[in-house]
């Protein structure tokens, strides 16, 4: 299901014999998606850029969908922006093929009233180039696990306190070495 709805595209007497070609673009009034558990908002609609082909059995769609992205920093939980650029590639047939179970994720028909929807290849263009971890930046150095502060924003000393305390500690492996004497 796309994420964003439906975008019909109407091919009453367009690309009528193989080889026909038309290019289409425009934008999505979207102001967010979901991908798993995670929301991301658009601040600008997303825009595509499409060129249709008639391929003899069914219509070939290729092109680019582009969008810029905010959502939350995986690390720091600050907000992080970026940008997506996904490619589009669907292939809509005239007609079910014989042997429909060939095809194992499916297939799309154009339907009788010669309209197909490029909703789903475009949605699928968008959370494909979305990252899989979202940062604020590439050297974003995340939260301290022990008291939670920003280390972007500076040394909370946690660490340096957690070092000292395992080195006094006697689940140190090396902690039999203090007590070792070498005067003797």
């Amino acid at each position: 299901m796309s994420c964003f709805g439906s975008i019909p595209v109407d091919l009453s007497e367009r690309l009528e014999d193989p080889g026909d070609s038309i290019q289409l673009a425009g934008a999505i009034e979207a102001s967010e998606y979901t991908v798993g558990e995670k929301t991301f908002s658009l601040p600008a609609n997303p825009k595509y850029d499409v060129v249709l082909t008639n391929a003899g059995d069914g219509i070939l769609v290729t092109g680019i969908v582009r969008a810029s992205v905010e959502g939350e920093c995986d690390r720091c939980l600050e907000p992080a922006s970026f940008e997506v650029s996904g490619e589009i590639e669907e292939y809509f047939l005239f007609e079910e093929p014989e042997n429909s179970d060939a095809y194992e994720d499916g297939f799309e028909l154009v339907g009788e009233d010669r309209v197909i929807d490029l909703g789903d290849a475009i949605s699928d263009a968008v959370i494909m180039d979305t990252p899989f971890v979202v940062l604020c930046q590439p050297d974003c150095l995340g939260l301290c696990p022990t008291c939670g502060a920003n280390l972007n924003e500076g040394d909370c000393g946690c660490s340096a306190k957690a070092e000292d305390a395992w080195v006094e500690s006697d689940e140190n492996p090396f902690a039999a070495l203090k007590n070792l004497k070498f005067d003797e």
